[in-house]
């Protein structure tokens, strides 16, 4: 996915594959990530995750809610442009609601964006810094 972002080489991304798969196989022991896949002919060729995360007490959430990071949501290039995201979307949003989970937020690549917008997903106030 990276890689073809054109955010990280081979090298790089080998490198976050490799480190990935420790902290997500803890994550789904602790039941925090979940994965979502489409299959055709017996190969997987999509896929994405949603990590679930406490929200503290807020306006709208008085109590405390949980919340659903979404990440990884890839199709393989030869899939794209065939519905296979965005039922991999629909799916992960029907699990969420499923769960009362309270939000549902993620980081969108110029590609994707349309996509997530068709699904009512709208920008936030989010900033960010980078510190290394």
């Amino acid at each position: 996915m990276f890689r073809d972002m054109g955010e990280a080489d081979g090298a790089a991304a080998s490198i976050i594959d490799n480190s990935s798969q420790d902290r997500l196989a803890a994550l789904i022991q602790a039941r925090e990530y979940y994965g979502f896949l489409a299959e055709y002919e017996g190969e997987v060729i999509a896929g994405g995750g949603v990590w679930l995360r406490p929200l503290l007490p807020r306006p709208g959430a008085l109590q405390g809610a949980v919340e659903a990071y979404v990440l990884n949501v890839y199709t393989e290039p030869k899939h794209r442009r065939n519905g296979v995201a965005r039922a991999i979307m629909e799916a992960i949003l029907d699990w969420c609601r499923e769960r009362r989970v309270a939000r549902v937020v993620l980081h969108a690549s110029k590609e994707g964006r349309s996509l997530y917008e068709a699904l009512g997903f709208e920008p936030s106030n989010e900033m960010r810094i980078r510190l290394t």
